[in-house]
């Protein structure tokens, strides 16, 4: 299913999040399983599917890297069952470094600073990759389309990171 289309926007990856929550509301109130509670059971079905599909729509498009993937899927590349790994040498040991950052946190004498100091490493690379992600995502050209997978695994790769220095980081506290 494209939700592009579902929610009526444009196929682009720099969406308006909020035209997307106004759409999203705005078929909630048609599809909504209440408004079928006298209807036919075939018809209560079909509003609970109904409503499943704007729900993982709107899940889908909300979030930039779940949107990169949907966009990908659409001209028929499908990353969501893969186990491709990252082949960027530059970005495997910029990776070992972060991995020995975030292990340093827990020994560290000002782990604020250092915690801080990844915080903004990985906002910084994050938004370099998605720059270049949101050319190449749009495009028609397979090369392209291939780049931008990769790019998502990387920012898969950088949500990670950031999910595991938000560990540590409460475990400080």
């Amino acid at each position: 299913m494209n939700y592009f289309e579902l929610f009526s926007l444009s196929p682009v990856y720099d969406l308006d999040t909020a035209l997307l929550a106004e759409r999203y509301r705005d078929l909630q109130r048609t599809v909504h399983p209440d408004k079928f509670a006298n209807a036919s059971e075939q018809d209560k079905r079909i509003a609970v599917q109904r409503t499943a599909q704007v729900n993982d729509g709107y899940n889908t498009l909300k979030h930039p890297i779940l949107r990169a993937e949907h966009m990908l899927s659409l001209k028929g590349i499908d990353l969501s069952h893969e186990s491709t790994t990252v082949k960027d040498t530059q970005f495997l040991m910029q990776q070992m470094e972060w991995r020995e950052s975030l292990e340093a946190i827990k020994h560290c004498d000002d782990p604020d600073k250092l915690i801080d100091q990844l915080h903004h490493s990985f906002a910084d690379y994050r938004e370099q990759i998605t720059a270049q992600m949101s050319q190449l995502v749009g495009s028609d050209d397979q090369q392209a389309l291939l780049d931008a997978a990769d790019l998502i695994r990387k920012l898969k790769f950088m949500a990670k990171l950031q999910d595991e220095l938000a560990r540590a980081e409460d475990a400080l506290f």
